[in-house]
């Protein structure tokens, strides 16, 4: 799983490759830095969901009037609560849209409460007439309730649209801006076209440089960016979030054909949100998960870490323990830790040269410990007190990671989360001899979507990988 044996397809220091397509750069103006620095506002749509809040809540306390219980007047409000959907209403979401998924979190809950009820003392089982009044007020006050937040929202972007720039080559930002703007109810008003250079029929203003952004930014209020082609969100990232920090929310569309899922649309495109913040903030649930497998598999696999330990210090000699500096979390080095399978001649050879050991040469046991990646075990104990986690991005050395964020677009925006022993790449089989211009991409987008359950499929499927093992 290490990126010591692989050689990459694109030699390090190389220039990053022609898509065929205009590039879309940001260019200082004159007597300015070269980093584009914005102001700081704080997101709108951090408070997007305190309305449908105050309307499940109100909906909740209605449906308990109906009971003559205080316990389970209490025990309903809070169910109610607790189970409500967390995520923000999808853009153009209305109440017909989540009537299936209201009505059925209410039913969940009433069906729950009188479960309860019922268990508790039979004597006071709530009556079919009064658990059907009860859901009924419920699910009829929700429903109104979450109508009228939608209505209200609608409105109100219909009277105020959320100013938006374009980034993506002119030609098709023109297009996507010109289909948004016909299409007023989508409450996203573009403003100005990001682009290297304009061509000539844009009826909005074509920013080219850092100034411009920046002038847009505050005359405007920009709130929205949209993304208009894939290879933007990669090579131009630094710009991207940039945006992403002052406030803005950053969508992806895919402007030809649809090549992904999306629940969310605009203007009939389909898009997806971008996290892009300068990292990600841990997630208590992942960490939970890290320390909880990573603890178990060290204490049940210790026995063979000491055999093979031991193994190592009979036929190689002393130093059975491989530490090495890699990047982890935004950019903040580590020691990594491995079963030593090989000797570097010095420091610098161990930093600085890409493949250190020919597998042929190396004495059977160090072989067999690389093939079957028995070596890696020990960086269960990076996971254990917090260096990596069980699934992200593979660390690399410091001299690599310079030299692959210059030749990759993407590439340093994989520390955005903390590194892993395995990832959405390694399960993809970018192992070995493999591009490191993919091993960027299929990181990134592990990053933009990452869920705990896709950490447990990831875990899945490299434990079925180890048992048909192909080396490291």
């Amino acid at each position: 799983m290490t990126a010591e044996r692989t050689a990459e397809t694109t030699a390090p220091g190389t220039p990053p490759r022609d898509h065929g397509f205009a590039a879309v750069t940001v260019v200082p103006a004159p007597g300015r830095s070269a980093e584009l620095r914005l102001p700081v506002r704080r997101p709108t749509d951090r408070l997007a969901s305190v309305p449908l809040l105050g309307a499940d809540l109100g909906a909740a306390v209605l449906g308990a009037l109906t009971l003559s219980r205080p316990a389970l007047m209490a025990l309903l409000v809070a169910g109610a609560v607790l189970l409500r959907p967390r995520r923000s209403p999808r853009r153009g979401q209305g109440m017909l849209d989540e009537l299936p998924a209201v009505w059925g979190r209410i039913a969940i809950v009433w069906l729950t409460l009188a479960a309860l009820a019922a268990a508790y003392d039979p004597r006071h089982a709530l009556p079919a007439g009064a658990l059907a009044l009860g859901f009924a007020a419920h699910a009829t006050a929700g429903c109104a309730g979450r109508g009228l937040v939608h209505w209200r929202r609608r409105v109100t972007l219909l009277r105020q649209p959320r100013a938006a720039l374009v980034v993506g080559p002119a030609d098709t930002a023109r297009r996507v801006a010109a289909a948004v703007l016909r299409h007023p109810r989508c409450g996203v008003r573009p403003v100005g076209i990001v682009a290297d250079h304009p061509d000539g029929t844009e009826v909005l203003p074509v920013l080219t440089t850092g100034e411009e952004v920046h002038r847009a930014l505050i005359q405007n209020g920009v709130r929205d960016v949209l993304v208009v082609h894939p290879a933007v969100r990669t090579e131009h990232g630094p710009l991207l979030r940039t945006l992403a920090a002052s406030g803005c929310a950053v969508w992806e569309l895919d402007a030809d054909s649809p090549s992904y899922e999306a629940r969310e649309q605009l203007a009939g495109y389909a898009c997806r949100r971008l996290d892009l913040g300068p990292g990600r903030r841990a997630d208590p649930g992942k960490r939970v998960l890290d320390v909880v497998v990573s603890g178990a598999l060290l204490l049940g696999v210790s026995p063979l870490l000491l055999a093979c330990a031991l193994v190592l210090r009979i036929s190689e000699g002393p130093g059975v323990v491989f530490r090495q500096e890699r990047i982890g979390q935004d950019g903040r080095p580590f020691t990594l830790l491995k079963l030593r399978t090989h000797r570097p001649a010095d420091e610098r050879e161990s930093a600085t040269r890409w493949s250190v050991a020919n597998e042929h040469d190396m004495p059977w046991f160090c072989r067999f410990l690389r093939r079957t990646s028995l070596d890696e075990l020990l960086q269960l104990w990076n996971v254990f007190r917090g260096d990596m986690s069980l699934v992200g991005p593979r660390p690399e050395r410091p001299y690599f990671v310079d030299r692959f964020s210059q030749a990759h677009p993407g590439y340093a925006a994989r520390h955005r989360m903390p590194v892993g022993i395995t990832g959405l790449a390694q399960v993809n089989g970018l192992r070995g001899d493999t591009s490191i211009e993919d091993r960027a991409r299929f990181d990134n987008a592990y990053i933009d979507n990452w869920s705990l359950w896709q950490d447990v499929c990831i875990m899945l499927r490299t434990a079925v990988a180890l048992v048909r093992p192909t080396g490291s």
